[in-house]
């Protein structure tokens, strides 16, 4: 990186720490309590939730390891993206009011109040180990790995000093400013990602041939690897077995996006910290409309590096590529697409300006995932179990002391993952053990008021056992097919544990709903239905 890249770079940082410090100053005669600390005291907008839903859910998993799968995989990677703007209004219309109804602060503490406080502990405690040892760890990692490859040689020797700096940016504003200092800076955050993002593209695109322009590079680009944009793949494509064909839309994309949108703590956290829940659905539809858009900055780029890699005749002879993506045992490295994409045609300041965007999108997960690490330890752990009768002061910093502790620990074990290939797809498969099972106790205890307490237990245990059970190699499941059949599976003996125990009535806890607590206004109403002529449309044009 030359000077001007350098002083973009460090702008960027100043200028977020700035932010993040301002909006969570303490007001004058007020301290910041619970509410102020992990809900943002309730107070945010519909465009500040919906950039800082994307901000959280797009990060090196997302721009690094989306990109490599994009390299592999092609456009079907981007079922991802589009299926999730149609969950994003699922979990708008269905969940969402339901959530704010009974005023949570976290997703565990909706299962206390349908289940017991057993249930909730235990589920607590997986989502922790699960931000700590798998979120906080594969975004630092992939971060900090894109920032050496981009900032450095590419050779490792910056990884170390990439994962603290990574971490002390995000530490400190997210550490002292809860929620709010998260929510104010992902606004920033994500204007600069899609900037970023559309610059790297297009500066892609341009130089993909000799002859240079974005329209040559796009139309080369389909001619030569047409068949990266097949959306739903046949049993040939060896990456069936990653996205397998028509049942990605059928079957398990939908219990990946239906728990990732839904009752995933650090995505659903800023919809309960809206002013009202007409303004938290407000900015769910905002969000569809930027995840619609994501793959042309992650996916598309991945595309480019194939054919760049494949050389085909046409294609912009690049020195040196086949080495830095090509191992010495013949293995290709697909998660150096995004940042070796970076280094090779972004000129001096748009450099800067792109590795600031990629930062950000890093920065703004970790800030995300630490808040709720922070907000679950506090409220579902700390709260019930050590200090019931916690002052403000405590509480608040509790979250901040188990929100450190969560980053040293995430900074420690990130360098392990150096040999996992695909990342995006490694988060994905392993997440997909345990998610049906837990999806299926909360699809259960919301809309079917028999479902038991021992037949949650009972439920997301043996999920655990079923998922395992389907990855025996000898069945040749593609794991989203696996975790499809967990679900129903798990969903099966929900009802059959709670038909024994509870033959004749409803669960004293069962949930009460009403037709009006469905009702949308018009603004999510015709936003939900351009969004999905939009993704029906894009699949018709890339089946």
């Amino acid at each position: 990186m030359t000077g001007i890249d350098i002083v973009v770079f460090v702008a960027y940082c100043i200028t977020i720490i700035g932010i993040g410090l301002w909006v969570s100053r303490d007001k004058e005669g007020h301290q910041k309590n619970a509410e102020d600390y992990f809900l943002a005291g309730k107070s945010l907008p519909w465009w500040a939730i919906g950039a800082s839903l994307i901000a959280a859910n797009i990060s090196a998993e997302q721009i690094i390891g989306m990109s490599g799968s994009g390299f592999a995989v092609g456009l079907a990677i981007a079922s991802y993206e589009w299926m999730a703007a149609v969950t994003l209004i699922i979990v708008g219309k269905y969940l969402l009011p339901i959530f704010i109804e009974k005023k949570l602060y976290t997703i565990p503490e909706f299962i206390e109040h349908r289940f017991n406080t057993t249930l909730k502990t235990i589920l607590a405690v997986f989502w922790i180990a699960l931000f700590v040892f798998v979120n906080l760890t594969t975004v630092m990692f992939l971060g900090a790995k894109a920032l050496d490859t981009i900032m450095g040689s590419g050779d490792g020797s910056l990884v170390i000093y990439a994962l603290i700096g990574l971490a002390l940016i995000a530490a400190a504003y997210s550490l002292y400013g809860g929620l709010s200092a998260v929510a104010w800076t992902d606004v920033l955050q994500v204007a600069l990602l899609v900037i970023g993002g559309l610059v790297t593209t297009l500066a892609a695109l341009y130089n993909i041939t000799p002859e240079g322009g974005i329209f040559n590079g796009m139309a080369h680009l389909y001619d030569v690897a047409g068949d990266k944009f097949d959306m739903i793949l046949d049993r040939s494509n060896p990456e069936f077995q990653n996205l397998p064909g028509i049942a990605v839309l059928i079957g398990g994309m939908w219990v990946a996006n239906l728990y990732y949108w839904g009752f995933n703590q650090y995505i659903i956290q800023r919809t309960l910290a809206a002013k009202s829940l007409k303004e938290s659905q407000k900015g769910i539809i905002f969000a569809a409309f930027l995840k619609l858009i994501i793959p042309l900055i992650v996916v598309i780029p991945g595309i480019i590096v194939y054919v760049l890699y494949t050389q085909p005749e046409g294609t912009t002879q690049i020195p040196g590529v086949l080495s830095v993506f090509t191992n010495p045992d013949g293995s290709i490295e697909y998660d150096n697409a995004y940042p070796w994409l970076i280094s090779v045609f972004l000129s001096p300041g748009f450099k800067g300006l792109v590795v600031a965007a990629l930062a950000a999108a890093i920065v703004s997960s970790l800030a995300s995932m630490l808040n709720s690490v922070a907000t679950i330890f506090t409220m579902d752990i700390y709260r019930p179990y050590f200090n019931k009768n916690a002052t403000d002061r405590q509480t608040v910093n509790t979250g901040r002391i188990s929100a450190a502790a969560a980053l040293i620990i995430a900074v420690l074990i990130a360098p392990l993952l150096e040999d996992v290939p695909q990342v995006f797809q490694f988060i994905q498969e392993y997440t997909g053990i345990v998610s049906p099972g837990i999806l299926a106790v909360f699809l259960m205890g919301l809309f079917w008021k028999k479902t038991t307490t021992k037949a949650a237990i009972v439920g997301v245990l043996s999920s655990i056992v079923i998922a395992l059970l389907l990855k025996f190699p000898a069945l040749g499941l593609p794991f989203l097919d696996q975790m499809y059949y967990t679900l129903v599976l798990t969903i099966v003996i929900i009802a059959g544990v709670s038909l024994t125990t509870n033959p004749q009535d409803d669960d004293p806890k069962a949930i009460h709903t009403k037709a009006s607590m469905f009702k949308t206004g018009p603004a999510f109403n015709i936003g939900a239905y351009v969004v999905l002529i939009i993704t029906s449309v894009l699949y018709i044009v890339f089946w």
